[in-house]
């Protein structure tokens, strides 16, 4: 149990030992699979705990010059990189940070390409593809969406890939079933298996919500497995974010006041929606906050409101056991993804800190934030 005395508040605390669950979890699903699963930056960067991944996994996956420089010189190996759109300024360092480096269209790759061919030595190339099917409901998060900007269709590859092109990457998934992979699967294999024999590597994106209670592992190890008989030559890659700090950790805050309109009561946090839990208004869901039931009733109901200006800062409803009292300490659960690597310091509200409660019981804080960390940041 975190002992949230030892911590500031506001502050993002990742639990060590759920992350090792979690980490155990994977590794078991890529040995048993024979596939390789990675790490994305793009839910999940807290580079002091990368120790901790490498006791489980070897690489990770970057979307950027700096992820890719994360990933090289704080996860200790080389990134499997892909963007949209590389830019000659960042190009050199993304080759050097690199083993893997994914193009999303052609021109990027005509572009590029040559670059390492001469400068690149041992880099293993994809292009991105779009098997056009996506259960992703929320259009914000669909990759495979109509006129989407991701990947190429296959009636845009040649019979004869360029040269160069050892691999295909997909990504179409978010907060996914292995089921929803097993169909997605079919809509790839019918769309882009005679490339197949072509290529050395397949990467299945993220979006694999393998460590929720309910997802089926055995099923998507047995869905890996088939994957690889069918074409043994190919080495398959998984790379989600949320899966691996899934439920691994909590936001704290602190009621700072409570006001009332119209018979609406809101408790005012020092946490911001908009600024440290963006995906809630993003996605959005409600998330569950601790020693509260989601919905209006009960005889204590209130909204949550963040501390920032924007009128939109707020979710509710919450229904508690008791009145809130100002200086009271709340607690959301699971803001460990998609919530550090998307926050801001809109209106220069004070950052929650970063720390991790050790599997010794031990408050390890990595970071506090300071006027002098907003103040560098707008120059």
């Amino acid at each position: 149990m975190i002992d949230f005395t030892q911590f500031p508040s506001p502050c993002y605390i990742m639990d060590e030992e759920l992350l090792r669950k979690n980490l155990g979890l994977i590794k078991n699903v890529a040995d048993r699979a024979e596939v390789e699963i990675i790490l994305a930056f793009k839910s999940f960067a807290m580079w002091r705990s990368f120790p901790i991944f490498r006791e489980y996994i070897g690489h990770s996956t970057a979307s950027s010059v700096y992820e890719a420089r994360l990933a090289l010189e704080e996860f200790g190996s080389k990134a499997h990189t892909y963007s949209p759109a590389y830019t000659e300024q960042d190009f050199p360092e993304i080759m050097r940070c690199s083993s893997h480096i994914t193009f999303n269209s052609f021109s990027q790759y005509e572009r590029f390409y040559p670059k390492v061919v001469t400068e690149g030595s041992g880099i293993s190339c994809g292009i991105r593809v779009n098997p056009e099917y996506s259960e992703v409901e929320t259009e914000l998060y669909n990759p495979c969406a109509p006129g989407t900007r991701f990947g190429m269709t296959a009636d845009l590859l040649p019979e004869t890939l360029p040269e160069g092109i050892r691999g295909f990457h997909c990504h179409c998934h978010c907060e996914s079933s292995s089921f929803e992979l097993e169909r997605t699967l079919q809509h790839l294999e019918e769309k882009f298996s005679r490339w197949f024999p072509q290529i050395e590597w397949l990467n299945l994106g993220g979006g694999h919500l393998m460590t929720r209670a309910d997802y089926d592992t055995e099923h998507l190890i047995n869905l890996l497995k088939a994957l690889k008989a069918r074409y043994p030559h190919l080495k398959i890659i998984l790379e989600p974010g949320s899966a691996f700090t899934w439920q691994t950790g909590v936001l704290t805050s602190q009621v700072v006041d409570v006001v009332e309109s119209r018979g609406i009561k809101t408790a005012i946090l020092d946490v911001s929606f908009t600024c440290h839990m963006p995906d809630c208004l993003e996605m959005p869901y409600q998330p569950v906050v601790r020693g509260a039931e989601i919905g209006d009733e009960g005889a204590f109901v209130y909204r949550l409101g963040g501390s920032s200006c924007l009128s939109g800062d707020y979710m509710g409803m919450w229904g508690f056991d008791h009145e809130l009292q100002i200086g009271e300490q709340l607690v959301f659960e699971d803001m460990i993804h998609y919530t550090i690597v998307k926050t801001n310091m809109f209106n220069g509200i004070h950052h929650p800190g970063i720390a991790m409660w050790t599997k010794e019981g031990k408050a390890e804080i990595f970071k506090e934030f300071s006027y002098e960390d907003y103040r560098d940041r707008m120059s």
